[in-house]
């Protein structure tokens, strides 16, 4: 899929193709910068949320160590053996505002910015993946993260709730 000077809106999900190398997803939640940040960092709670419902495939496990030079490592399947790993390291840490990380899982994979950006009660928040090529962009398929914002979306009215 070409995803190069394209733009789509699912809910309230905004998908941007804004070069030949670079995606960027934007959404603003009702919910403070904290909140997001916590979900994004704490693995209990990114299990939560962020494996696709849709796809039908489990997230079996999920280690974050949350710092410059700390690692994550998260495995989808249906049991250890079949496992999909996916893995990489952090490059940028700001609580609350900002996360930075690779995907090393392919010689080619993406570098991936989310940042957070609270105004009066609201959070917009900023999801940038940079691809090595091109051809690197075109294989990841896109698609994936409104549903997946919507999932963290329902987690942290949960966590508001339970606040």
């Amino acid at each position: 899929m070409d995803q190069t000077n394209s733009a789509s809106a699912v809910g309230g999900t905004i998908v941007e193709g804004t070069s030949d190398r670079e995606l960027i997803v934007t959404r603003t939640f009702d919910a403070p910068a904290r909140l997001l940040f916590k979900a994004w960092t704490t693995p209990a709670l990114f299990m939560q949320w962020w494996a696709p419902k849709s796809i039908g495939v489990p997230m079996l496990s999920c280690e974050m160590d949350v710092r410059v030079g700390g690692g994550y490592c998260v495995a989808f399947g249906e049991d250890a053996a079949t496992a999909m790993k996916f893995y990489g390291e952090y490059i940028e840490v700001v609580p609350d505002a900002r996360l930075v990380w690779t995907n090393e899982e392919e010689a080619d994979g993406a570098v991936t910015t989310v940042t957070f950006e609270e105004k009066d009660g609201k959070t917009l928040l900023t999801y940038r993946e940079l691809f090595a090529s091109k051809e690197a962009l075109d294989g990841e398929g896109g698609g994936i993260m409104p549903e997946q914002l919507d999932q963290l979306d329902a987690l942290l009215a949960s966590l508001e709730a339970g606040a």
